[in-house]
């Protein structure tokens, strides 16, 4: 995938694991889209080992994999910032 069509997928990724971890407030565009692509990374890797993501496959599977890594980054990031999940 492209560069540019990673950080739109990763910034809408991003943007969706804030919104459902309840940090939007304190992220703005640009952390959404490093959460995004790094969790991006993080569910491409969990994705290829359990097979269900298919090198050169739908940007919907790469939507949703990034979106679960992003969310695996920010309970992660909250555990390391807080000592807790929120």
């Amino acid at each position: 995938m492209g560069w540019i069509a990673t950080i739109i997928i990763g910034g809408i990724a991003g943007w969706l694991a804030s919104m459902v971890m309840g940090r939007d407030a304190s992220m703005g565009i640009l952390l959404n889209i490093v959460v995004g692509v790094v969790g991006g990374v993080i569910g491409s890797f969990i994705g290829t080992q359990l097979g269900f993501l298919a090198p050169g496959g739908a940007w919907l599977s790469y939507l949703i994999t990034a979106f679960i890594g992003a969310i695996i980054l920010l309970l992660v990031a909250n555990l390391i910032q807080r000592g807790r999940v929120r």
